[in-house]
């Protein structure tokens, strides 16, 4: 057994603050034969990723529960007191549906108000994107969203957030870790509630949100003319059945259907496998129950309300689902075309992506004469980037492929309320004009080309798929392909090292982004492939995007055909399936 280990299970096992319970199943864990269980459970501490503390619940360091979350919190509050020396400090908690994110949240109220800091505690679950709305509406130093987002029901999380509303970057990510790890134990973790520091907050904050999610409304005609477009709506057991319906009446929508069956907030997800839009078994009951009634549209948002999926007729009468990067492309399309019809572009607003999500987006910006930045994965650089522009340019909207969007800049992470009431209003504009979703869709292929995307997940699990994942990343380094589907890659970009190389000079320049262990190669014919491993998830992903012209939509089949193949041929290629 590595000591390393046994060590830091024995000094939990012998905590004056451990629980009983789990005093017992520390003790299971180390007298059992199989040493799997406790490697995983103790191995190392869980670190903020790109969407901060994410584990499977259960006990020990690698592993979601009131200790590691105490833990985070203790050296989050040492870090905001530190920075903000003689301040009171603020700060807001939410929580999702999952099983215990309530439990949690309060372990997290508990600790935070034991440190003398003003906590703002949602009166019950509530979607992340408004607590990053909150902590801005309130004046917050920091904020904390307890959630593990998409991921399976086994899960749970902690979201940090910094005073802007976005989830902590660097340096507060890695100086809230250096905190958590200058705690000598867990005794050093307070966890004693002062009831005079926790104030519950709730319907003024969601009154306020709503009411700003209103006033970015581009069509306030076109739905009044469309207010009754069929809307199905699943939260899938989630925290947007609190804001999504209320938000689609706000805006005028009059006939919104929530699923029944998966309308009441469950953590064990009963109705799906995995409890993400991403995945179309999750959007199949809404499916269904939209076919029956013949909908218009079909929207599922994830746990905490911060994705959304949705799905269309197509030319058939079917409803199909699209993919993020299309919804995505969707959106800045709509929000473009809508701005530059109200003339409201002048050369000062923007639009952003991640660098894996579909360049079409780029391409409709460039088209209305609009910066359109790229970020690294995970919703935080994106933030970092409003942030930073502010005073400068205005941000419209944008996204990523993970099917979450964001449109103005009140809150400052992916916001699946506002993005579906941004959507059911691009529904009734297009509607309004003749047109179905999808008929909007064919046309912005036709105006700015085809573009096929597809996302390849390998998982590799506990400390040896960590290593699995690092020798993947260390050969296709020191090993990259020279051609993909029989076109030369002429660009190797290196978000680790930093460098952008052209492979027919082999010169290299510096890219000013953070360090990633992200790579991306493109070729001659506009061709992306890009690996990089999950921050939050045991995964390794492989991004790839293929593209052609499309004069006329009469030939979208055959050639959207053509590009699945050509994808399905790379992915053989590299040997993934």
């Amino acid at each position: 057994m590595d000591q390393a280990v046994k060590t830091k299970a024995e000094q939990w096992l012998n905590s004056s603050v451990i629980d009983s319970e789990s005093q017992s199943e520390i003790q299971r864990l180390l007298n059992q034969d199989n040493e799997t269980d406790l490697v995983d459970a103790f191995y190392k501490d869980l670190e903020f990723g790109t969407g901060g503390l994410r584990g499977v619940m259960g006990v020990g360091s690698n592993r979601i529960n009131k200790y590691t979350v105490g833990m985070a919190t203790q050296g989050l509050s040492n870090y905001l007191l530190k920075t903000y020396p003689g301040e009171q400090v603020k700060v807001a908690i939410a929580h999702d549906s999952r099983n215990n994110s309530r439990y949690f949240a309060e372990v997290t109220a508990d600790v935070f108000s034991a440190n003398g800091i003003q906590v703002y505690f949602f009166d019950g679950l509530r979607p992340t994107p408004e607590l990053s709305y909150a902590i801005r509406k309130l004046g917050c130093h920091s904020g904390v969203v307890l959630t593990a987002s998409h991921n399976p029901k086994e899960y749970n999380g902690y979201k940090a957030y910094w005073n802007d509303g976005a989830q902590l970057v660097p340096p507060h990510d890695k100086n809230v870790i250096e905190e958590v790890d200058a705690i000598e134990g867990l005794e050093d973790v307070k966890f004693d509630r002062n009831d005079e520091k926790v104030q519950i907050i709730g319907q003024d904050v969601d009154e306020q949100y709503l009411e700003d999610i209103k006033s970015i409304s581009l069509s306030p005609e076109a739905i009044q003319n469309q207010s009754d477009l069929k809307v199905v709506f699943t939260p899938i057991h989630g925290t947007g059945v609190t804001l999504v319906p209320p938000a689609l009446k706000k805006l005028g929508f009059t006939n919104v259907h929530v699923v029944e069956e998966q309308a009441e907030p469950n953590g064990n997800f009963p109705t799906v496998v995995y409890p993400n839009p991403e995945e179309n078994e999750a959007l199949s009951i809404a499916i269904r129950q939209a076919t029956e009634m013949d909908a218009d549209l079909v929207m599922g948002t994830d746990p905490d309300a911060d994705r959304v999926g949705i799905a269309v007729k197509n030319p058939q009468g079917e409803f199909e689902i699209l993919n993020g990067n299309q919804t995505g492309s969707l959106l800045v399309h709509y929000l473009l075309k809508k701005w530059k019809e109200a003339g409201k572009l002048d050369g000062k607003q923007f639009v952003a992506k991640t660098i894996v999500t579909t360049e079409l987006i780029r391409k409709i910006a460039e088209h209305y004469e609009v910066d359109c930045y790229d970020t690294l994965t995970g919703f935080k650089y994106i933030a970092a980037l409003i942030k930073d522009k502010e005073g400068q340019q205005t941000f419209i909207g944008g996204g990523e492929e993970s099917y979450g969007y964001l449109i103005s800049d009140f809150v400052r992470d992916k916001d699946a309320v506002a993005s579906c009431a941004m959507i059911a209003e691009m529904a009734a504009y297009v509607k309004d004009q003749g047109m179905g979703v999808y008929d909007f869709l064919l046309e912005t292929y036709e105006q700015f080309g085809l573009y096929r995307e597809l996302l390849v997940s390998l998982t590799k699990k506990g400390k040896s798929g960590v290593e699995e994942i690092r020798e993947m990343m260390r050969n296709l380094r020191e090993n990259p392909p020279q051609s993909i589907a029989g076109e030369q890659v002429v660009t190797i970009t290196d978000y680790l090292e930093g460098t952008e190389t052209d492979t027919a000079s082999g010169t290299q320049r510096p890219i000013e982004f953070p360090e990633s262990n992200v790579l991306q190669f493109f070729t001659e014919k506009g061709t992306k492939l890009s690996a990089r491993p999950s921050g939050t998830e045991p995964k390794i992903k492989f991004y790839f995007s293929v593209n052609d012209e499309l004069p006329d939509r009469s030939d979208f089949a055959q050639k959207w055909e053509a590009l699945g193949q050509k994808v399905d041929s790379i992915v053989e290629e590299m040997q993934l399936k």
